[in-house]
């Protein structure tokens, strides 16, 4: 096994994070684990059990060569995963470096009392538990391993380019009317997304309300189908004139509303494969935000202790409202088979980040005044957005929320290009070695075909892209 920076236990001054001394041992600290390559759901949930077993989560994090040698190349390099991982709202720590097979001394050093996992079993290149010093010790504690998600089964949508994934109706779904099964089995599953959505938007505990959850429908669907000249099924938008994006929000989840002082702004966006870039727009904003607050004097003594006072809390000075789009307008406009987690997938990756405070599924590709102004607290005081290099488009989707003088760009930052589209093309490009990593884990071999599939069916996307572009100008020229 290749050697790392961190192979032998570190001398004060050497670890990756403070502190550098050993600190006391604490029940109520908890340590979690991992890879974490790509950050889902899974993830976050196994993250937030763990931290409902404690007051402090600090999660190890693996070196890029250490996941090498052991279980093969990820697909996020290590400051992605860093990103990610800093972004859950349970998180206290994070502490790169950490060794594949948990140390004792490692979490000791870092004052940790127990070690969390899920229920499934974890092994090192040589085929030895990762978890059997801490096992030995006493220090271990198992959580359930969340069903229905997992990087594996995530790099298989890829490499298939498969499409049963995806979501026609949330709603429709939370109510049992849509999905596999029978009736009963339909319900069942419902029940347990709509408590999943709960237990994602609880606060930096895990254990109290904190995020709301909203759903947007429009009073006319944003696409409707009708026949191509060429005969086959496309989707195009319904024209927003008549409309305008007229509906209703529904509150979903109950949680935190905005507070005295708070300065409500909306983001939207797919959010597909939730990764650093997706992250990293999210915290400049709450940067800009920040930097906004200090210069209203938000973060002076005098005004925290006046917040603590009225609400029992300190808070920042902005509510951050994120749209999530539906699978099929993601679709309509990247093609293939994006988006390749489908929108409870997104939702819940979404709900878990610390940055965000309210989420709000169904949201609009093109935020009119009239949804804007819809929003569960009225008209935003900002709309962010970064550059997008993803998706070009000749018109503007925020041409409403610059016309009202709320839009505001976020520079461009370190992880401006990583999105689905990139870490797909990762994927592709180092196809054998994830073959052989799917392989391992019992998935079938996909093959020169479905290579030769998803080739075909990005080429087609483009086509699209192009006839709706046409189709759009036409409808804005009217």
């Amino acid at each position: 096994m290749a050697s790392t920076i961190f192979e032998e236990i570190p001398k004060p001054g050497s670890w990756p994070i403070d502190p550098q001394e050993d600190i006391a041992i604490k029940d109520e600290r908890i340590w979690v684990d991992g890879c974490f390559d790509f950050f889902h759901h899974g993830h976050a949930g196994a993250m937030l059990q763990a931290r409902q077993l404690g007051n402090e989560l600090w999660v190890g994090l693996h070196s890029d060569e250490e996941i090498m040698d052991n279980k093969g190349p990820t697909v996020m390099n290590l400051q992605e995963r860093i990103a990610a991982v800093e972004a859950c709202r349970w998180v206290t720590k994070c502490v790169p470096y950490a060794p594949y097979v948990t140390s004792l001394p490692w979490i000791s050093h870092y004052g940790c009392r127990y070690v969390v996992h899920g229920d499934d079993i974890t092994s090192d290149a040589g085929g030895g538990d990762c978890y059997r010093f801490v096992k030995s010790a006493g220090r271990f504690k198992i959580v359930k391993r969340t069903p229905g998600i997992s990087t594996t089964d995530l790099v298989g949508r890829m490499l298939l380019c498969t499409r049963g994934h995806f979501i026609k109706s949330l709603q429709d779904v939370l109510s049992g009317t849509e999905g596999a099964g029978s009736d009963d089995e339909r319900k069942a599953t419902a029940a347990a997304m709509i408590q999943r959505f709960k237990d994602y938007a609880t606060d930096e505990s895990g254990l109290n309300p904190g995020s709301e959850l909203w759903t947007w429908t429009c009073e006319v669907p944003e696409l409707s189908r009708r026949k191509s000249s060429t005969s086959s099924q496309v989707l195009t938008r319904v024209s927003s004139r008549k409309s305008d994006n007229a509906g209703s929000v529904r509150k979903m989840v109950g949680g935190k509303a905005p507070r005295k002082g708070q300065r409500v702004v909306y983001v939207d966006g797919g959010f597909d494969l939730f990764c650093s870039g997706h992250i990293e727009f999210l915290r400049s904003v709450v940067e800009i935000e920040n930097k906004s607050g200090a210069a209203r004097g938000w973060f002076t003594e005098q005004a925290k202790q006046q917040r603590i006072k009225e609400c029992g809390e300190d808070y920042g000075p902005a509510y951050v409202l994120a749209g999530v789009h539906d699978d099929e307008v993601i679709n309509f406009w990247k093609g293939v088979n994006y988006p390749i987690m489908n929108i409870f997938e997104r939702g819940l990756c979404v709900l878990q980040c610390k940055y965000v405070h309210a989420v709000i599924f169904g949201a609009p590709f093109i935020p009119t005044k009239t949804f804007l102004r819809s929003l569960p607290y009225g008209a935003p005081l900002v709309v962010y957005h970064g550059p997008t290099s993803f998706m070009p488009l000749t018109h503007d989707p925020y041409k409403a929320a610059k016309e009202l003088g709320i839009f505001q760009e976020v520079p461009a930052h370190a992880f401006q290009h990583v999105n689905a589209g990139e870490i797909v093309e990762r994927i592709l490009k180092s196809r054998a070695m994830y073959e052989e990593r799917q392989r391992v884990k019992g998935v079938k071999n996909v093959g020169e075909e479905a290579v030769r599939k998803r080739e075909d069916m990005e080429r087609e996307a483009e086509r699209m892209k192009r006839i709706r572009e046409v189709e759009r100008s036409q409808s804005w020229s009217i």
